[in-house]
């Protein structure tokens, strides 16, 4: 460890200049860099600290549901939360700002910044989501007495071609763990063959399946409409999904559209193209009963994820930009498949499951788009299929909040 710590150290410092003067010249700075230096006044927590981390957006949002629930249960504990990327800050200060104590990023992986950030955090457990495997945090949380969990652990096929090369490795610091909580069998088996104790591997099953379903009051169909929602929709993919939309009415008079721009500033430019299309439409904020509009446009915050309970199955938007897409599991939850483009990699891993059976779908062009939107309106048993592929997965994914909350009360002592 001692090696591996000076020969890390001198390669961040050799290489951090010229790290910076890159992306000072590409107009980019190192995000949060004294935080990660541990260069930071040290937070009035007192000895009884959780700290999450997520290294970016789609980790922070996995892990949502659970420091909702570990704050219910563990009251007497601040919660921290640290990211690696600025966006990962973004998200974590919109979703957690009121919940979290403290929210900062983590600290490079080198002794000083370690020592610095361990001193000031003093976290009674850290809990890593998926993938984040650092020596010398790891090392100096076992030195600590910290307890240091993986949760919602997940090895990728490609990561997992290239980790295994260094198994002997990875075998000098996985033992400093205290549990390795995975998402399935398989990246268990992949987190083993890599190093990691089996003793200390489990499978907890995957955290953003752990969606509530919600009650929703709109009418937008009679009888036996159908309803299609584009959710979270960008600049210029409103046009793509109108298009395939107008095309696909030609034939299936009974189709419906709720239209959910992701900004509410576009509202009125999005007003404008469904103008266009000759159909009538609507804003969900003049009333609840759309029956007689083929088009609704969502103009309300809040509201996007139960309105997917009555669609019957969604476009997820941000996935024909290079924006990485937004959450599927919100219409999954609902048995209704989903749709994206090909930007995905905000939610890979969740569609990796998706797509491996009827569930979720990635089509790569709009034409794409509208002819698989024609597959599910055509063909009852396809559609089906893939309703029931969504109640499959989510059954057996669910389950994974529960059970690290049931760990930390095994470490912890929650207030009654």
């Amino acid at each position: 460890m001692f090696i591996y710590g000076f020969l890390s150290t001198l390669f961040f410092l050799i290489s951090l200049p010229f790290y910076a003067l890159v992306r000072a010249c590409r107009g980019k700075f190192i995000p949060g860099w004294k935080e990660k230096m541990g260069d930071f006044e040290s937070p009035e927590l007192g000895d009884k600290v959780i700290m999450f981390h997520g290294v970016s957006v789609g980790e922070v949002i996995a892990l949502e549901n659970l420091i909702k629930k570990t704050k219910e249960s563990f009251p007497d504990y601040k919660i921290v939360i640290t990211t690696g990327t600025s966006t990962g800050q973004e998200i974590a200060h919109k979703k957690f700002d009121g919940i979290a104590d403290y929210i900062t990023y983590f600290p490079f992986d080198i002794t000083f910044s370690v020592i610095l950030f361990l001193k000031k955090i003093k976290p009674s457990a850290v809990l890593i989501a998926e993938t984040e495997l650092w020596p010398t945090f790891s090392y100096y949380c076992k030195k600590n007495g910290i307890p240091l969990y993986v949760i919602n652990g997940r090895i990728s096929d490609s990561t997992f071609k290239s980790y295994r090369l260094m198994k002997y490795f990875f075998k000098q610091f996985l033992k400093n763990y205290t549990q390795i909580l995975t998402q399935s069998e398989e990246d268990n088996e992949k987190f083993i063959a890599i190093g990691a104790p089996s003793e200390i591997t489990h499978v907890m099953k995957n955290l953003k399946f752990d969606v509530k379903k919600l009650d929703c009051d709109i009418n937008i169909g009679k009888g036996n409409n159908r309803v299609i929602i584009a959710g979270s929709t960008h600049k210029g993919e409103d046009e793509i999904v109108l298009n395939s939309f107008v095309k696909l009415k030609r034939e299936f008079h009974d189709i419906k559209l709720l239209l959910a721009p992701r900004h509410l500033k576009r509202v009125e430019q999005v007003s404008e193209l469904v103008e266009k299309t000759g159909l009538a439409w609507g804003l969900r904020s003049d009333k609840k009963d759309f029956s007689d509009n083929d088009i609704v446009i969502l103009d309300t915050m809040g509201e996007l994820s139960k309105m997917y309970s009555i669609c019957d199955f969604a476009f997820i938007g941000g996935s024909f930009n290079k924006t990485g897409g937004h959450n599927p599991l919100e219409a999954i939850v609902y048995n209704k498949p989903a749709i994206s483009g090909p930007s995905i990699h905000n939610f890979r891993d969740i569609y990796w499951i998706l797509t491996r059976s009827k569930a979720g779908k990635v089509v790569k062009t709009p034409d794409e788009l509208t002819s698989y939107m024609h597959d599910l309106l055509s063909d009852k048993d396809f559609y089906n299929e893939s309703c029931n592929d969504c109640k499959t997965i989510f059954s057996s994914q669910q389950g994974a909040l529960e059970n690290v909350v049931n760990v930390l009360k095994g470490l912890l002592t929650p207030v009654k």
